[in-house]
């Protein structure tokens, strides 16, 4: 009997590919391929950096080569990114994952009490980011985020280059980078009590300066370099907290710059005390972990949008008008970059029809978002769509992979097919509408 394909998750940083599996019921494990670092994960190769498509393909690839094909794919992506549509090429088709989604994921498969809402603060190698997630119904509805990228390189990248430039080194050298992650594996401490102790009596910094913290292709780092290089990781912090104005919200730290304890206190001053990671997980991997776990059908991943989405209708009954409102997609039903969801009504598509706007040909369409135990909408978007009179069509609504709800509004006419399921159909028209809210007020 041939063993079932292990399922995988992928995520492509601005530093490393990391490629996970959680085999059994085991730990989530880095795959061991060639050429990786331990801990971390394959080098990004220069050529697909900035280019998340395409690093993920090269994390794809370098497993599939050592590995064969996975049965399970899932790969994670910042929350408001967008990433363009996999081609059909018989390979798994990934499931994309938010990182909040996939972090939160781990949590809960650690049983972990959800609290809610609770702030996902990722603190990557390519930016710091800020979301805010609410549990309803089981399910995560993730609003935000509030995100600082500096470039060239981001915002890890910009502290790595800072403290190789006070130790005279060259700041780009991707060997240089790899020597450095290397040399912090193994002095993570030391590094954080003298960077504490100077954060904490900056009069009494230039005492502690000197002392040398790592040692890098041979040359000294010292903490005075990392001191001053520090202020790169706590001003793009403040800054996207200042954006974010959050209240003193449980809050959840990952990302490679989280294993900073001296920064993560930073955060604690300012949001309290963050959630502890499940058995002291590596905040680097927190995401890709819980992934795995969404990989392996170990936890659900919890990404359906968990409200109702809806639009104003005009009908008239006895010779009145009234308004009604129309369920396009029930709670839980929307995921982020899956399948466009019609209004149904007994299994069958409802066809609709609009008064035209004042002034114009075009129709109004109103979306509404219902939150639990509300009986009546909130509108979030109001849209003026190109239609004639008479005109009637199927209506939908569709997440794509960065949160944006699109309006799908498919004709009613002879020569255009009916759409299938999964997509819109050709002649669809798309209106983009924003976000939705995580929270509707009732």
């Amino acid at each position: 009997m041939t063993a079932a394909a292990p399922a995988v998750a992928l995520d492509a940083g601005s530093r490393y590919l990391r490629v996970v599996r959680a085999d059994g019921d085991g730990p989530p494990r880095l795959v061991d391929l060639p050429g990786t670092v331990p801990g971390e994960g394959l080098p990004t190769p220069d050529r697909v950096r900035g280019d998340r498509a395409a690093a993920l393909a090269a994390a794809y690839a370098a497993y599939r080569a050592h590995c064969g094909p996975p049965g399970r794919l899932v790969a994670v992506v910042p929350h408001g990114e967008h990433l363009p549509p996999t081609r059909e090429t018989g390979e798994p088709r990934a499931q994309l994952l938010g990182a909040p989604h996939a972090v939160l994921a781990l949590l809960r498969h650690a049983g972990t009490p959800p609290l809610s809402p609770v702030l996902v603060c990722d603190l990557g190698g390519a930016g710091v980011s800020l979301a805010r997630c609410v549990l309803t119904g089981g399910t995560w509805a993730v609003c935000g985020p509030a995100r600082y990228a500096p470039v060239p390189g981001g915002y890890g990248a910009a502290f790595d280059r800072a403290v190789l430039d006070g130790a005279g080194l060259p700041p780009d050298d991707p060997e240089v980078l790899r020597l450095l992650a290397l040399a912090r594996a193994g002095t993570t401490r030391r590094t954080d009590v003298a960077l504490d102790r100077m954060v904490a009596r900056p009069d009494r910094a230039e005492r502690l300066a000197d002392t040398v913290v790592h040692e890098v292709a041979g040359h000294e780092i010292t903490a005075g370099a990392v001191f001053r290089a520090f202020a790169r990781l706590t001003e793009g912090l403040d800054g996207v907290l200042a954006a974010a104005g959050p209240e003193r919200t449980p809050v959840v730290a990952v990302g490679g710059a989280a294993r900073s304890a001296t920064l993560v206190r930073h955060l604690a001053e300012r949001l309290g005390l963050p959630v502890p990671l499940p058995g002291g997980t590596d905040p680097a991997l927190a995401a890709v972990f819980g992934a795995a776990l969404v990989a392996a059908g170990r936890v659900d991943a919890a990404d359906r949008y968990p409200h109702a989405v809806a639009v104003r209708v005009h009908r008239t009954v006895g010779g009145l008008p009234r308004d009604e409102e129309l369920v396009i997609s029930p709670p839980g039903t929307l995921a982020p970059g899956g399948a466009t969801v019609f209004a149904e009504t007994g299994g069958e598509r409802v066809r609709l029809g609009a008064a035209p706007a004042e002034g114009g040909t075009g129709r109004e369409v109103q979306l509404l978002v219902r939150g639990a135990g509300a009986r009546n909408g909130v509108p979030v978007a109001a849209v003026t769509v190109s239609a004639g009179a008479g005109d009637r069509f199927h209506v939908g609504v569709r997440l794509t992979t960065d949160g944006t709800a699109h309006l799908v509004l498919h004709p009613l006419v002879p020569e255009m097919p009916v759409p299938h399921r999964r997509g819109a159909g050709p002649g669809a028209q798309e209106i983009p509408l924003g976000v939705l809210p995580a929270d509707p007020a009732p």
